[in-house]
């Protein structure tokens, strides 16, 4: 076997999965050191080769969690160079929290590689997310209770501080990528906080052997996010149907607003409270949105007036069953501020 179809992927088929980089003209690969972007930066590097129309570079973040990391850092940093890859090192400096950990640090992650980006003018941040990473995600968003939206699981391509993350690797299992890393003989580094039960991703891990042995493997998780996103989509296109008969982001009817099923209603109210809000709704919590959805509809039919605070934003609803949304105002003083939630005018 040659090099470019070693570790059972051959070039025709990293071609494929990179296709969705194919207009980029300029990518950052975030490469941590690990045996999945370490596989991730290999894949780009040859195809980047074969195509010489994009240019490409790696960024590794550094925590600073580990006294390993920085090491790990210079690592990649030499393979890069053994690529002809420019490197960067990006480190998260400051107090580390000592709650939630995990979720800042990658929250940390995201944004240093979205910085760096614009910095240098690349059109898009590649990561290295696999199958197995998509299961956990899947789980876990289950486990919380997520909705058709959240169990879509991560998508190939989305936007995030301002910057286009691609996740061409998704279809991919994580064996696959430790053969291809290895069949280069390219070293990568094993952070030990990946089995490490406190974290959730660890648990998380552990959990979906266990429910292997009864059925719900990976495979069957992806099964899920793609017949999840599909219901995403039919849902989307019913509530755009329905924000056409309510006309513009102006006040809105809430008798025509509720003739439409409860979920088409929860997005329209999770839309319009972000963006009065102007917050993320993927921020906004499912269950005060359903909490809304609710009391304005009870309060609709009553004809009875209402205001709600939730998601930085104000719903108010009169009792002819006019709806309008602004800025929740802000709080001056500690001692003046009251519960948000929603409550009779």
């Amino acid at each position: 076997m040659n090099a470019a179809g070693a570790g059972g992927l051959t070039a025709a088929e990293v071609d494929a999965l990179l296709a969705p980089l194919d207009a980029s003209r300029f990518a950052l690969v975030a490469v941590s050191g690990g045996p999945d972007s370490t596989a991730l930066l290999l894949m780009a590097a040859e195809w980047a080769a074969r195509r010489g129309t994009t240019r490409i570079v790696a960024a590794t973040v550094d925590h600073g969690l580990r006294p390993e990391s920085a090491a790990e850092a210079r690592g990649v940093a030499e393979l890069c160079e053994r690529l002809g890859v420019p490197h960067y090192t990006l480190v998260w400096t400051g107090a580390k929290p000592s709650t939630r950990l995990q979720e800042r640090a990658r929250e940390a992650r995201y944004r240093l590689l979205a910085e760096k980006a614009r910095a240098i003018g690349a059109d898009i941040v590649v990561t290295a997310h696999h199958a197995d990473d998509q299961a956990e995600t899947v789980l876990f968003r289950l486990m919380r209770g997520s909705g058709v939206a959240g169990l879509r699981g991560m998508e190939p391509m989305s936007r995030r501080n301002g910057v286009t993350i691609a996740r061409p690797l998704l279809g991919v299992g994580k064996s696959a990528l430790v053969a291809f890393a290895r069949a280069r003989a390219a070293a990568f580094a094993d952070d030990p906080s990946n089995a490490e039960l406190r974290f959730a991703r660890p648990r998380l891990r552990a959990l979906i052997a266990s429910l292997a042995s009864e059925g719900l493997d990976a495979e069957g998780l992806a099964r899920l996010a793609r017949r999840a996103a599909e219901a995403d989509e039919a849902l989307a296109r019913m509530t755009a149907e329905v924000e056409t008969r309510l006309g513009g982001d102006g006040a809105i009817d809430a008798r025509v607003l509720f003739e439409a099923p409860i979920a088409i209603v929860q997005r329209i109210l999770a839309r319009r409270v972000a963006a009065a809000g102007g917050r993320d709704s993927s921020r906004i919590g499912l269950e005060k949105i359903e909490a809304l959805a609710l009391r304005l509809r009870d309060a609709s039919i009553e004809k009875r007036a209402l205001k709600a605070n939730v998601g930085g934003a104000v719903a108010r609803l009169n009792a002819k069953g006019k709806l309008e949304f602004s800025p929740e105002p802000a709080r001056r003083t500690v001692g003046r501020i009251r519960s948000a939630g929603a409550h009779d005018e």
